[in-house]
């Protein structure tokens, strides 16, 4: 049988790839001759950069250190493909990991901005991805253009301080320091088909989840709409609302694309061609539920699966919905270790544990469970 393993990473627990060989070994001391093909995978979120460098042998990693989303200095980098592209990965800056204590209207994207202008400043650069997810802000991107050089001030003409609280107070977008785009443009790596604004927006959907209350989420909405009268652009654009609102604020202000992060790495990593003769897909993430079929790496592993009519597994180490076809089994972390402490602190054991059950339960007749 030929098995593709293809998970997203699990988020802060294990990265997709220590996942997928995991879940490999597992499966491998079930059916050892069956032929495992490890393809990991990310959706612009934690983890592109590992994904996009194994993809690409050639792959130069720039380390950097950079403002994290509370202020306190972070160690981060970016990655330059041999081909010229330069990519900066959001969540290794301002990540949400990285913030001390959540602080939802103060938190800010600074970070990534600077790791921005160290990518732009490299004679090598030719063209720029910014994966965009993770954030702990929701700030529209406005601390990643302050980086590059954009003022924002208030209706006195006084700089606004950092995060996406006191976008309440603004008045005036200042352009002129922002440096031109690479010569080959600049693609925004999204995770999510959220807009800006809205009950399916950066603040109203996502704030609350990095800690936002009741009042944060609408004092965010309100800067939001701040931001956007004054940028133009399109708020309403899929993808706008990823990373906190920073896909609409580069793309209003810079010109960036707007890309599925999914599709794009997929296709980057190889998964198109391992589906093509693939009998069996084992996929997964740390938690499954409405949202991973909107713009995640394992809702996208189940539409290309379907397309190619090869049945799934899905590994994750909470199911909180119905996952669709094509899967036709599942395993839960959480039920396997006995909880969730359990399953976060030996996730690379459950996640093994896992891929064996599955490994027993299947049956090449039909790719289903036993």
């Amino acid at each position: 049988m030929r098995v593709v393993v293809a998970p997203d990473s699990f988020k802060g627990s294990v990265p997709a790839r220590d996942a997928a060989a995991a879940v490999a070994d597992g499966w491998r001391r079930e059916r050892p001759d069956d032929e495992v093909r490890l393809v990991p995978l990310a959706d612009g979120g934690e983890g592109t950069c590992d994904v996009l460098a194994e993809a690409h042998p050639g792959a130069r990693w720039q380390p950097a250190r950079v403002t994290g989303p509370d202020g306190r200095p972070v160690r981060a980098g970016w990655l330059l493909l041999p081909d010229g592209t330069a990519v900066v990965e959001l969540a290794a800056a301002s990540g949400l990991p990285l913030a001390a204590r959540s602080n939802a209207l103060g938190a800010s994207t600074h970070g990534t901005g600077e790791l921005v202008a160290a990518a732009l400043a490299d004679p090598g650069t030719r063209r720029l991805l910014v994966a965009l997810g993770g954030s702990a802000s929701t700030d529209g991107g406005t601390g990643a253009l302050r980086a590059l050089g954009v003022r924002l001030r208030d209706a006195r003409g006084r700089d606004l301080p950092p995060g996406g609280g006191p976008l309440s107070r603004l008045a005036s977008v200042d352009l002129a320091g922002l440096p031109p785009p690479p010569p080959g443009g600049v693609a925004c790596l999204v995770d999510v088909t959220a807009p800006l604004l809205g009950p399916d927006g950066a603040a109203r959907q996502f704030a609350p989840q990095k800690g936002a209350s009741a009042g944060d989420v609408d004092r965010l909405e309100e800067g939001l709409h701040r931001l956007a009268g004054l940028l133009g652009g399109r708020p309403d654009q899929p993808g706008a609302g990823a990373a906190g609102g920073t896909g609409y604020g580069l793309a209003a202000a810079w010109g960036a694309a707007l890309v599925a992060g999914a599709a794009t790495i997929a296709e980057v990593a190889g998964l198109p061609a391992a589906l093509a003769d693939a009998d069996l897909v084992l996929t997964g993430e740390g938690r499954f539920d409405g949202q991973s079929t909107r713009g995640k790496i394992v809702g996208h592993v189940l539409a290309a699966a379907r397309d190619a009519g090869v049945p799934v597994h899905l590994v994750a180490g909470q199911v909180a919905a119905p996952p669709p076809p094509p899967v036709v089994a599942t395993e839960e972390l959480t039920t396997l270790a006995g909880g969730r402490p359990a399953a976060m602190a030996e996730p690379r054991r459950w996640l093994a544990a896992a891929g064996s059950r599955l490994a027993r339960r299947f049956r090449p007749t039909g790719g289903g469970p036993g």
